[in-house]
């Protein structure tokens, strides 16, 4: 059995949990990050432009439905929700609840996604079209997130996104799906993931979670 490098280590750079480096994985060479995407059955979308018109967005989905972005106090309720719950499950990550390798990526999965559905729902999607045009599909989310004004350009997150979609991929993975050349340490994926919620509680102006200060007491 392949032996998981989604181990614990003292990060060589020093990187802080709190503070996202873009110098994080530099040691990987660039050929093994072209394998890794060309393995990808997913194409993300080419979104790159700062916040676009919804008609550019809908273009980019291939489909004749129309993205309707329409803010309410409903969707700033449920962002508000989405955003919370991402650092609720994230918390069972930062703590060491999650031990396994491949469940460690499907929590990650699960908290990305909610943590940009936050941002999307905030600036006016409909949950509802996300669900059928977006589902499981972190890469998918970060590119319209990114196209809405969430700010976070990162070759790291892109990758990670990329590999984790659809998330549900790894629930139920056997630690060899986690091949020697998996770009990320558990250290580097916690710092990405941190980074994000962090971004989001930016942009959006959510409150942190009740009982935030005391989290790691």
């Amino acid at each position: 059995m392949t032996k998981s490098i989604i181990v614990e280590h003292r990060s060589p750079c020093g990187v802080g949990e709190q503070r996202h480096n873009s110098q994080l994985t530099q040691r990987n060479s660039l050929a093994s990050r072209r394998e890794l995407l060309g393995a990808m059955a997913i194409a993300p979308l080419a979104l790159s432009a700062p916040p676009v018109q919804a008609s550019a967005l809908s273009q980019s989905t291939g489909t004749d439905e129309p993205i309707v972005l329409q803010r309410s106090s409903k969707g700033r309720s449920l962002s508000r929700f989405r955003y919370h719950n991402a650092e609720s499950f994230f918390l069972g990550v930062e703590k060491g609840a999650v031990r396994h390798p491949t469940d460690k990526l499907y929590q990650i999965g699960i908290v990305l996604q909610l943590g940009l559905s936050s941002h999307l729902i905030d600036v006016g999607f409909a949950d509802a079209w996300c669900a059928r045009h977006v589902g499981l599909n972190v890469a998918g989310s970060l590119a319209y997130a990114n196209a809405t004004g969430l700010g976070f350009e990162s070759p790291d997150m892109d990758l990670l996104a990329a590999i984790l979609s659809p998330y549900s991929q790894w629930r139920h993975a056997d630690v060899r799906d986690v091949g020697p050349n998996f770009p990320f340490t558990a250290r580097e994926v916690r710092t990405l993931t941190r980074a994000l919620l962090n971004r989001v509680h930016e942009v959006t102006g959510h409150p942190r979670p009740h009982g935030w200060r005391q989290r790691f007491s």
